[in-house]
């Protein structure tokens, strides 16, 4: 999803777009990713691919979400390097920072407390990787830098209600709810988290911000700057959807991270902010899911 907005996004910036996806090297295997990076020679690297998923994958494949992500960051960062590659961009997750971190949560509060549970595994494998652009930084003087998106959805978003993030997770109970004719949908929870989100399409142009004005070893937060309930969302994507019966809570269901809000005052200071509201961005996504998923 993210890795075709940013070659979306790069179509009107006059560069030459090189894609690796899976057809072409299995990036955990660090002598095909090399080899990879080698032939094509680009001049820098978006690193959007990764292992991901919500709560209930990342609670099953705990070692999956951990080794893949791993091997991913250290075969592209190490394989960059070998090729001559000056500019990376490593992207990680809002879930790095602690559970119960302030609100917003500035780049700062990095590995000030401990990660919330149910995603940790990810979590961990994403600060490494943070970690090692900056020792790569420091050692080798390479412009590396790490950007760290909010929760995401749009085009290409994952629809399978088995590894699914919440966003499209919902998006699919209410559509498969609305012709089922059924009176109530579950919601997972409680439903009184905060969560941020951002349309990939206004990532992916954050991202090409940052590659144009940032040089620096810290990370940056890469965000809309509000957040909602899990209900108040629910209610918005029924409302979008067209699904008009109640809406019950599973209590047995953990609700992760109480609020997670990302401060944006870092990339706001280089001159970017989101363009795409909430509502008209399920919208949009759900007009894809109909044309591209349900469909299916």
């Amino acid at each position: 999803m993210v890795g075709a907005a940013v070659v979306r996004r790069l179509a009107s910036e006059g560069c030459t777009v090189l894609t690796l996806g899976r057809e072409k090297a299995d990036l955990t295997r660090q002598a095909e990713t090399e080899a990879a990076i080698a032939e094509l020679k680009p001049d820098a690297i978006v690193m959007a691919a990764a292992k991901v998923g919500g709560i209930l994958a990342n609670d099953t494949y705990p070692a999956t979400f951990l080794y893949e992500n791993l091997a991913i960051e250290t075969n592209l960062i190490e394989g960059a390097r070998r090729a001559g590659v000056t500019r990376f961009v490593m992207l990680g997750s809002s879930c790095i920072y602690p559970k119960l971190a302030p609100q917003p949560i500035p780049e700062s509060a990095l590995l000030t407390g401990p990660l919330e549970p149910t995603n940790e595994w990810y979590a961990i494998a994403k600060i490494a990787g943070l970690k090692l652009a900056q020792a790569y930084r420091r050692q080798y003087g390479l412009s590396y830098i790490s950007a760290m998106p909010t929760n995401l959805y749009g085009p290409g978003d994952n629809f399978d209600l088995n590894s699914s993030h919440v966003m499209p997770a919902l998006i699919r109970k209410a559509h498969e709810a609305k012709l089922s004719g059924a009176k109530e949908i579950v919601m997972w929870g409680t439903g009184t988290p905060q969560r941020e989100f951002l349309h990939v399409d206004d990532c992916a142009e954050g991202i090409v911000h940052l590659l144009k004005t940032y040089d620096g070893e810290e990370h940056v937060n890469l965000g809309s700057g509000t957040d909602l309930s899990i209900a108040e969302l629910m209610q918005i994507v029924c409302e979008v959807v067209g699904f008009h019966g109640t809406i019950s809570k599973d209590l047995s269901k953990p609700d992760g991270t109480p609020r997670k809000l990302m401060s944006g005052d870092k990339i706001k200071s280089l001159g970017w902010q989101p363009k795409i509201a909430l509502r008209d961005g399920i919208a949009s996504t759900y007009q894809w899911f109909l044309q591209n998923v349900a469909q299916a």
